[in-house]
């Protein structure tokens, strides 16, 4: 797994200083995004939390999530939790090892007893003596909590231990952008109360405990107030792959005040589909999406192609994202009055922006919100191989169009792309293997961009696109 260097200067060194009352840690920070820019030493929140043994649970499991590994039996390595502050909240993001398990705890502003939440994005190392002052908090401990965009420091009675950010991975740039794709086509499928939420989720397997058993996806169909299992998907079932990577939730379940199950539409004979288990805890919410297999992460679903292919999103994400605010929702009917683009090339330019870690999607609220990584929007695309590869087919005129039909010639090969039911079917393997559930094959991604470079010869000029064309595109 690849990194980013980041450099980071500070300062003077953070310290603790000793009072009567108890004490006081100066953090001292290097660099953050506000609604005013870049600061160079930035602060987003100090407060105490006000259910501290709540938080400090959520905290927890957030941190297992970035310390697992579903996909195969091997020793866990801790990766780094995200931080953003939106105004009257905060976010704390992961992603599993294998990136097949993505986990975020808001802490809405009830639970946050101090000033106004800040704005911006870090992230931090959550280590052992972290971890270990997190378990010892009480249900009347007070946790003071300071978040700056270098910094987390949670101090309690055991003393102040500092965390410092480190690089993220890259894998998990990917990651944000596709979960956001994903989850923005959920609904909510089923709602528990907490003691039902307990039973069901407490019947679940442990890791290791039913592997076998555990490498198909599951079915569960709402029941009243209840969760049916069934062995096959029909309308209305949620899909709950790798049961086993729900886990991470019972560390909270004690505070649980309810679940909420979100997932897309599915039918008799559909594959395995991702789907999000959202915890309600006082003042909080706890949320878990799953990708559809336990041995795929969501870095490789490709979800964000149509938008890196479409030759405007680039402009109109530019354009949309200097409007960009901290707000905790992104309205997408404001982004586009104001930008004067539709709805829908809206949602394009947003998914152009996730590819760079600045759009995530909170299906509780089923709307985007905003955070900033240091990413640029083209690393994404320059990284995705299929992309890279439908550019070379392109520029090596291997795309025929004949109205609904294209020919993709690859060496020897020859790959029909046809239209079905408002997509692309292509006869390659890949197509045979996934039928779209992993977004699309080269050579239909490269038809798409051959249709709209076609429709747009001025564009397509500019790109020294060829494309040949032997009926309507």
């Amino acid at each position: 797994m690849t990194q980013a260097a980041q450099t980071y200067a500070y300062l003077r060194p953070s310290m603790v200083h000793r009072t009567a009352e108890g004490g006081t840690l100066s953090l001292q920070t290097s660099g953050g995004v506000t609604p005013e820019g870049q600061e160079a030493h930035p602060r987003f929140f100090q407060g105490f939390l006000s259910r501290p043994q709540v938080a400090s649970a959520g905290l927890l499991c957030v941190a297992d999530v970035a310390a697992a590994r579903y996909d195969q039996p091997v020793r866990p390595v801790s990766l780094d939790p995200v931080v953003t502050g939106n105004g009257d909240r905060l976010r704390f993001e992961s992603f599993s090892g294998c990136c097949g398990v993505y986990a975020r705890l808001d802490m809405l502003s009830e639970a946050l007893d101090g000033n106004d939440v800040g704005h911006g994005t870090t992230n931090v190392d959550v280590n052992i003596p972290l971890r270990e002052a997190l378990t010892r908090v009480g249900p009347t401990d007070p946790l003071l909590l300071e978040v700056g965009p270098d910094d987390m420091t949670v101090t309690t009675f055991d003393g102040p231990v500092v965390e410092k950010k480190v690089p993220l991975p890259d894998r998990w740039l990917r990651g944000f952008a596709e979960t956001q794709v994903i989850a923005s086509g959920f609904d909510l499928r089923a709602e528990l109360s907490a003691a039902e939420a307990v039973r069901f989720l407490r019947s679940l397997p442990r890791p290791g405990a039913s592997r076998g058993a555990s490498k198909g996806a599951r079915w569960v169909v709402p029941a009243g107030r209840l969760l049916r299992a069934t062995t096959r998907p029909v309308p209305g079932a949620v899909c709950l792959p790798g049961p086993e990577r729900l886990t991470a939730l019972t560390r909270v379940l004690r505070h649980a005040t309810g679940l909420r199950i979100h997932g897309p539409a599915v039918t008799a004979g559909s594959s395995p589909v991702a789907s999000a288990w959202e915890i309600g805890l006082p003042g909080m919410r706890l949320t878990l999406t799953l990708s559809p297999h336990t041995t795929r992460g969501f870095s490789g679903e490709g979800g964000v192609l149509d938008a890196l292919a479409a030759e405007e999103s680039a402009e109109d994400a530019d354009q949309v994202s200097v409007l960009l605010a901290w707000d905790p929702a992104v309205e997408i009917a404001d982004l586009a009055a104001q930008s004067g683009l539709t709805p829908q090339r809206v949602r394009t330019a947003l998914t152009r922006l996730a590819t760079a870690g600045r759009i995530g999607y909170d299906t509780a609220e089923a709307a985007y919100f905003h955070r900033e990584l240091p990413y640029n929007t083209g690393r994404t695309e320059r990284d995705n191989p299929r992309l890279r590869a439908a550019r070379a087919l392109i520029d090596a005129g291997a795309v025929r169009l004949d109205g609904e039909t294209a020919t993709v010639t690859v060496d020897d090969h020859i790959h029909r792309v046809r239209s079905a039911e408002g997509r692309l079917t292509c006869t390659c393997r890949w197509w045979a293997e996934y039928r779209g559930g992993r977004g699309p094959c080269k050579h239909a991604l490269a038809v798409r961009i051959a249709r709209r470079a076609a429709s747009h010869p001025a564009t397509a000029a500019a790109r020294n696109t060829t494309v040949t064309s032997t009926g309507a595109s």
